[in-house]
């Protein structure tokens, strides 16, 4: 057996209300759960964006409904968002009219687009052409 899809992201930040501000605000992704000072999870297309605050998800949380293991991480991670070209473009003129510096944005050897953001915790946020990854 070989996994298919991946379900869900994790990112962590010790400011949950300027994730929420940016990746609900901002880019406009549905809040499907939040958990004040511990998580707001986000949906993008058929999988699940999860930020937690790594200091509440290294705890075991007595209230879990569930045995989740704990987790976390420290230090900035990366996720990557697919986007068409025009899009692409359409996300650098959002992110110029908010402020958002773009930290890179060029064309992969095979032809694909990508372009770099930070969100306010300093996670790298990309934007690139599914093309990035087909054969």
């Amino acid at each position: 057996m070989t996994p298919q899809a991946i379900l869900e992201t994790a990112i962590y930040t010790d400011d949950l209300a300027a994730a929420e501000a940016f990746y609900g605000g901002l880019l406009g992704l549905p809040v499907v759960l939040r958990q004040p000072r511990r998580h707001v999870f986000f949906r993008v297309g058929a999988g699940i964006l999860l930020v937690f605050d790594p200091a509440a998800t290294e705890q075991p949380d007595p209230a879990a409904r569930f045995p989740v293991p704990t987790h976390g991480a420290r230090g900035l991670g990366h996720l990557c968002f697919a986007a068409t070209r025009a899009e692409i473009d359409r996300w650098r003129d959002r992110f110029a009219a908010v402020g958002i510096p773009v930290e890179a944005e060029f064309d992969w050897p095979n032809g694909a687009r990508s372009l770099y953001v930070r969100d306010p915790a300093g996670n790298s946020v990309e934007f690139a052409e599914p093309a990035l990854w087909q054969d």
